[in-house]
């Protein structure tokens, strides 16, 4: 499978577990860094790890 099909197949989950882990961050308060880290670093394959976190970034980077 290419990088562009895995994006494209894998795209809405990303960004629906990205958002699902953004959410906790205001319950969880300053523990939140500690718990996403142990999140993402659960998911598999890594390309797909690297969708959410990045995906993550957009989300933190719009909450600003």
């Amino acid at each position: 499978m290419s990088r562009f099909d895995f994006h494209q197949q894998h795209a809405e989950r990303a960004r629906s577990e990205a958002q699902r882990l953004f959410d906790q961050r205001e319950v969880l308060g300053s523990r939140w860094l500690t718990w996403v880290a142990a999140e993402l670093y659960q998911l598999s394959p890594p390309e797909y790890a690297a969708m959410v976190r990045r995906e993550l970034q957009l989300l933190n980077a719009g909450d600003r």
